[in-house]
């Protein structure tokens, strides 16, 4: 056996198929070979250029175009360097080190060279401890540098993330594994695409100690591994996975393996779970290979595929997934089969391939989740552990905060404005958002608000509020010099919106227009101006379509993929909005088709690429889709909220495509939804207490140039409002101002909601969140809602004031007997699940209702189960 063979435990075959993969990337991104490949001409050890290649050989095709390779080299050679200055370094077997520890991608970040920044501050604090015990040291410092927030679907980097201090699940995540791989211990980031027994999904860290995975809540720090809000849930999950840029061989299950790009279920680590097995023929019953088959679960109103498995040669395709129910729809050359599957069920279902078109009417039918089920005992911690992991709750909250304080604050912000002669609030609003970025974002309107008056705001006013957090001076002076030297003649507001904004979809903000305006010389860029569709002609004779790993397709930046011009088709789409903004031509991806599009004096036309089709060219070639308000609904049937109880789907090549809109959208009845002739579906579902959807499906279809009119139903909810039991209305609480008043006072002689929450964890601020969004109802409802926090659950950094979006009948009080959860909280399904515990209660005090722990949609239910008790209650006064 060679030296070469002993290179990461790799033997010769291994490190063969490295180098295969390796060459093919420097084939494919030929274009770019000076950018990426020079790195290669240093003087490298035998593991450096293994593990460079190997880098290489799994990259995404959106990080070929997007970096350079110093970036790569500088993340091999500091996981190298650590591994051999970490204390478990030699402990950690080659073939984790090469999957978990190695890798620089963790979701669809932006990519920054983070690793010698975290492991500086890492280093000291983790040296002298265990593996395990670093694992929990490393979740308080990200404890210490953020916490939980909702937002949009771009994932921002980890330095980013501390940069903002905040962040949601997905990059609490992204954070908590690159710090850990920081200090070379094995992490991933760990899933469920969606929830089935509420909506929305979760994110969280498994991290390997000597010979084992653990996982922890990311951010959230417990005072002991495989411990987290989320446990409940997960056990209640129909899938758990990670995603590894690699061939990986397991030993997990693997779901997914293609293009050197494993999915890994991880399930069976959290909850019961089975194997579904698949079937495939068409009418002549024989099997169909290479078919499509996805497992849908209804969430947030449509029906998501948490897998999407190919048929082998014989038909068969299997699933390992929870015990709840799923829609099972195969798909292949224009046919399709589907089934509702439920829970009760066999483990072997078979589908035939015998529609071509979607059925006409009404169905309805229920989705039930996975039952609720109690965890395993765990063994009481010391009440000494338990107070220091509480002090070092406190002591990070407190770090943050004073980080927080850092922030330009609105006093400053108005100083700024009264220099650079700008409205004070629309200055304050957008250095809010910028948080650890504010001074940046603060000096370029200062510099530029005296040469080009108020447009330096009003780009920034046209990002995304992520993108105040990580977009620096260079890319904001490339995109307002550039977009005002195309000004034209255009309407101030089409100019703001298609040609000033740099954003397109979720792509990471760089300074592409001077790259644009320099690539074109005067004559092409005219001849695009008068005609956008050569410009399309144009990109898409040069581009290679390449699909990206799903995940990351059409986030990439637009400068990369011209450099690369290779990628998906969105990336292709994005690269077309970019070029034409930057040549003074508006453009946007249509706001629910996604389709690039460009202003013509007919109105928005779309760019006509190979892949699509031209029948939409202009708006005549669109329809349009009416909905009208059910005049038979019942009083308690929800108000239409789009992907929250419904959404729009348009069959497209035998799956159902998702219209976007805004979520929470709720003026639906106005105006018609302008939308691509075709078949549709309308989704609506109601979600019951135990998870249960009552779903149905109506069917309709739109032709181009006429108006389809559809009633938009739902099925009857269920309001079950038994008497749960009451709450000790006696206890004594401590208003915020020291002083003490009885529950009984706060709530009053009418219906009422009581939580008691813990405002630093992430099942908290989703319910607050519930309740602001809520407030409008709430208001007109009048209930009071008593929000609790527990002595062990306050900290000191807690402002009530920062939640001024709360219904007005919201009062903050202290706890510091629990007296009142005395009977409800040592129940183990409630106890495990944790905070908040909220209650709703009619004017005696009897509990009506009861929720604990992460449970979306609570405030909602809250509301309907207050509203009807309050109506009970004025129909008796009558």
């Amino acid at each position: 056996m060679t030296s070469q063979t002993l290179v990461f435990s790799m033997d010769a075959q291994a490190l063969e198929r490295i180098e295969q993969k390796f060459q093919e990337k420097v084939r494919f991104a030929e274009t770019c070979k000076d950018k990426l490949f020079h790195v290669f001409q240093q003087p490298l050890t035998e593991e450096e250029a293994w593990a460079l290649k190997y880098v290489y050989a799994y990259m995404p095709v959106n990080d070929l175009a997007d970096y350079d390779g110093e970036l790569f080299l500088s993340h091999v050679r500091r996981a190298l360097d650590v591994r051999k200055r970490v204390p478990w370094g030699e402990r950690v077997p080659d073939h984790l080190f090469l999957h978990f520890v190695l890798p620089y991608r963790i979701n669809t970040e932006n990519i920054e060279d983070f690793r010698g920044i975290i492991f500086d501050e890492l280093a000291e604090r983790t040296a002298k401890l265990s593996m395990a015990d670093a694992i929990l040291e490393t979740n308080y410092w990200c404890h210490e540098k953020a916490t939980y927030i909702g937002s949009d679907l771009r994932t921002i980097s980890p330095l980013s993330m501390i940069r903002n201090a905040r962040g949601r699940c997905g990059e609490e995540s992204t954070l908590a594994v690159a710090a850990l791989r920081s200090i070379g211990i094995p992490a991933r980031q760990v899933y469920t695409p969606r929830w089935a027994h509420c909506d929305s999904n979760h994110a969280w860290v498994e991290a390997w100690a000597d010979g084992q995975w653990y996982y922890i809540g990311a951010c959230e720090p417990e005072a002991g591994l495989n411990q987290g809000w989320f446990s409940p849930p997960a056990r209640r999950a129909m899938l758990i996975n990670t995603r590894i840029f690699a061939d990986y061989p397991g030993p997990e299950d693997i779901t997914l393996s293609e293009k050197g790009y494993t999915e890994i279920n991880l399930l069976e680590n959290y909850a019961p779970a089975r194997t579904i097995g698949v079937k495939v023929i068409n009418e002549q019953g024989e099997p169909v290979p290479e078919a499509s088959v996805r497992f849908e679960l209804y969430n947030s109103a449509e029906f998501y595929p948490i897998a999407e498995i190919k048929t082998d040669t014989q038909g068969d395709a299997s699933f390992k997934t929870g015990h709840g129910d799923l829609v099972i729809r195969a798909v292949r050359g224009g046919k399709w089969g589907e089934i509702l599957f439920k829970a009760q069920d066999g483990d072997h279902v078979e589908i035939v391939l015998d529609s071509s078109e979607q059925p006409s009417g009404v169905v309805d039918f229920d989705m039930v989740p996975p039952p609720e089920r109690e965890g395993e005992v765990v063994i009481a911690l010391p009440e000494e552990k338990i107070r220091d992991h509480n002090r070092r709750l406190e002591e990070g909250t407190k770090i943050r905060s004073e980080y927080e304080d850092t922030f330009l604050s609105e006093e400053e912000a108005s100083a700024l404005a009264r220099l650079a002669e700008l409205p004070p609030e629309r200055v304050w609003d957008i250095l809010q958002k910028a948080r650890g970025n504010s001074q940046e974002i603060a000096a370029f309107l200062e510099e530029c608000s005296g040469e080009f008056g108020e447009w330096p705001l009003r780009l920034l006013e046209s990002m995304n509020e992520k993108d105040l957090i990580d977009t620096f001076r260079p890319t904001l002076d490339d995109h307002l010099i550039g977009a005002l030297s195309q000004r034209g003649q255009w309407e101030e507001e089409t100019f703001v919106k298609y040609i000033l904004c740099p954003r397109v979809s979720y792509e990471m903000l760089v300074p592409y227009r001077s790259v644009f305006q320099s690539a074109y010389s005067e004559g092409e860029a005219a001849a695009f101006s008068e005609d956008p569709a050569k410009l399309a002609c144009h990109l898409e004779q040069g581009y290679t379509y390449y699909e990206d790993l799903p995940n990351l397709k059409g986030k990439g930046n637009p400068a990369g993929t011209y450099s690369l011009m290779k990628g998906d088709p969105q990336s292709l789409d994005i690269l077309f909005v970019a070029v034409c903004r930057s040549l003074g031509i508006p453009a946007r991806l249509h706001p629910s088709e996604q389709k690039p599009q460009y202003l013509s004096g007919k109105g928005w036309k779309d760019a006509v690429f190979s892949r699509t089709s031209s029948r939409n060219e202009d708006s005549s070639g669109w329809g349009m889709l009416h909905l009208l308000k059910d005049s038979e609904a019942r009083e308690d049937t929800p108000a239409a909220s789009y992907a929250e109880n419904f959404t729009l789907a348009r069959l497209e090549d035998g799956v159902y495509k998702t219209l976007i809109y805004p979520d929470g959208h709720s003026d639906v009845y106005s105006d018609p939804f302008e939308v691509e002739p075709g078949a549709y579906r309308l989704t609506t579902g109601i979600r019951l207490k135990d998870g249960t959807v009552r779903v149905r499906f109506i069917y309709c279809t739109v032709q181009a140039g006429d108006t389809t009119e559809v009633v938009l139903t739902y099925r009857e909810p269920e309001v079950d409002i038994p008497v749960l039991g009451k709450l000790a209305n006696d206890s004594m609480l401590t208003r915020l101002d020291g002083s003490e008043v009885v529950l009984e006072e706060l709530l009053g002689s009418e219906a009422a909601i009581a939580a008691w929450i813990e405002p630093e964890r992430e099942p908290t601020k989703h319910l607050i969140r519930e309740l602001c969004e809520l407030a409008e109802p709430l208001n007109k409802l009048g209930v009071p809602i008593v929000l609790v926090v527990g002595d062990m659950e306050w900290n000191a950094s807690f402002d009530p004031g920062s939640y001024p979006k709360l219904p007005e009948r919201t009062i903050f009080v202290r706890d510091s007997s629990y007296a009142a959860l005395s009977g409800f909280i040592p129940k183990p399904a409630a106890h495990e699940a944790g905070y908040p515990h909220l209650f709703v209660l009619d004017h005696q005090d009897q509990i009506r209702y009861s929720a604990s722990g992460y449970r979306i949609g609570t405030g909602k239910e809250s509301l309907q189960i207050a509203a009807a008790i309050s109506q009970s209650l004025s129909g008796r006064e009558e």
